[in-house]
């Protein structure tokens, strides 16, 4: 078998490290937009609590009235 060259060798090192370094930018870029999904989700049950607050509220005034 034919010995590599330092520049084969050198390629493939970088050409791995090229490939973990994707890897992890699509990982992160994963995260992301999972991260934003749950925001929507938490923002859309903060608008649910505030539609009850203001008809849970709305009924004390009645009822103290």
């Amino acid at each position: 078998m034919a010995r590599k060259t330092k520049l084969t060798r050198v390629a493939a090192k970088i050409g791995a490290a090229m490939g973990r370094a994707d890897r992890k930018a699509h990982q992160i870029a994963k995260a992301g937009v999972l991260a934003k999904k749950e925001l929507v989700d938490i923002s859309r049950q903060v608008d649910a609590l505030k539609r009850q607050l203001r008809k849970t509220t709305r009924r004390l005034k009645r009822a103290l009235a």
